[in-house]
């Protein structure tokens, strides 16, 4: 199968609330509850699309994944731990099917998120990832992204990581 991002645009916001709700769901039967637990609803996915930039993967009428692009740093993210760069790229929200999880469609958006990224122009792709059993953390390291700092937010475990693109 063949991926590519399109924009997502406001007809999407029912879709991908129930791929992040079935994400959460699966996330917490797998692993307890936990700030992985829950999930936006359609007006947030509506606020998230002005916010950033909102990318759908389809296959077919289906959606199978979903993740946000920003260049204003999020919340959660503190400066420091990345390196000096002018065009920083923030990933965030990631989210693939559970019944399509483990098949390279993560993997595959990446690339394309990488792609994107060299043409927005960035230089950096950042992003936090849960430092628990129900975060990515070793996903995004396969992805070729590098650990840069760990943190404590609200009490939530996060790793940093960047990837540099060399523009």
């Amino acid at each position: 199968m063949s991926l590519r991002l399109h924009l997502a645009v406001p007809e999407e916001a029912p879709a991908l609330a129930a791929l992040h709700a079935a994400v959460a769901g699966d996330l917490t039967r797998r692993y307890g509850k936990g700030h992985w637990s829950s999930a936006p609803t359609e007006k947030a996915v509506l606020r998230g699309m002005r916010m950033s930039k909102v990318f759908v993967a389809r296959d077919g009428s289906d959606v199978i994944a979903t993740l946000h692009l920003a260049t204003k740093k999020p919340w959660a993210i503190d400066r420091s731990y990345f390196r000096e760069c002018k065009r920083p790229l923030y990933l965030t929200d990631m989210a693939v099917a559970p019944a399509l999880q483990h098949q390279g469609i993560g993997r595959r958006c990446i690339e394309e998120v990488k792609r994107i990224a060299r043409e927005w122009p960035a230089d950096a792709i950042r992003l936090d990832a849960y430092d628990a059993d129900a975060g990515a953390g070793g996903f995004y390291r396969k992805c070729g992204f590098e650990e840069v700092g760990r943190v404590i937010y609200r009490k939530t475990p996060l790793i940093y990581f960047e990837m540099l693109l060399g523009i």
